[in-house]
C-alpha cells in the first residue's frame, strides 16, 4: 500500500501499536479472577482443601476426578454466582461465613459442618472463586 492510500509505515507501525496493547489488555483481564482469588487467600491450598475434606463426595468439582457428588449443588462456575445457599450475596465474607457454620445461615440444610478453620475457609473460598 502506498502513503496516500492510508497504509504508510506510520500508519502500519501505530496499527500493530494498537493491537498489541489490545493484545496485552486480553491477557491481562485473563488473570483477573486468579488474581482477585489470590487477595482473599491460597487457591491452590484450597484446592487441596476441597479434595482433603471430601467435598467431591457431595459435589460436582470441576477436574477433580473425585468431584463426583450429587447431593449438593455443581461448584463449577460457583467464583461468577450471585447467590450462595440460596440466602447471601457471592461475597468472600460471605462464602468464608457459609464454609464455616452452614448450618448457622441456613438451619436444617444437608451441608455439614466441616470444622473448618477461617484460613481453612479462605483458602477454599478463594479456590472456588476461580471457578468461572
Amino acid at each position: 500500500m502506498s502513503d496516500s492510500a492510508g497504509g504508510g509505515p506510520f500508519r502500519r507501525a501505530t496499527s500493530l501499536i494498537a493491537a498489541l496493547a489490545c493484545g496485552a489488555a486480553l491477557l491481562a483481564g485473563c488473570g483477573a479472577p486468579d488474581a482477585a482469588a489470590r487477595a482473599i487467600g491460597d487457591p491452590e491450598r484450597g484446592a487441596e482443601l476441597v479434595e482433603n475434606h471430601g467435598c467431591g463426595s457431595c459435589h460436582i468439582v470441576p477436574g477433580r476426578a473425585s468431584g463426583i457428588g450429587l447431593v449438593g449443588p455443581p461448584l463449577a462456575g460457583m467464583g461468577a454466582r450471585t447467590i450462595i445457599a440460596g440466602k447471601l450475596a457471592n461475597t468472600p465474607e460471605n462464602m468464608i461465613r457459609w464454609l464455616q457454620d452452614p448450618q448457622e445461615v441456613v438451619p436444617g440444610n444437608v451441608m455439614p459442618d466441616m470444622g473448618l478453620s477461617r484460613a481453612d475457609a479462605r483458602d477454599i473460598t478463594a479456590y472456588l472463586y476461580t471457578l468461572r
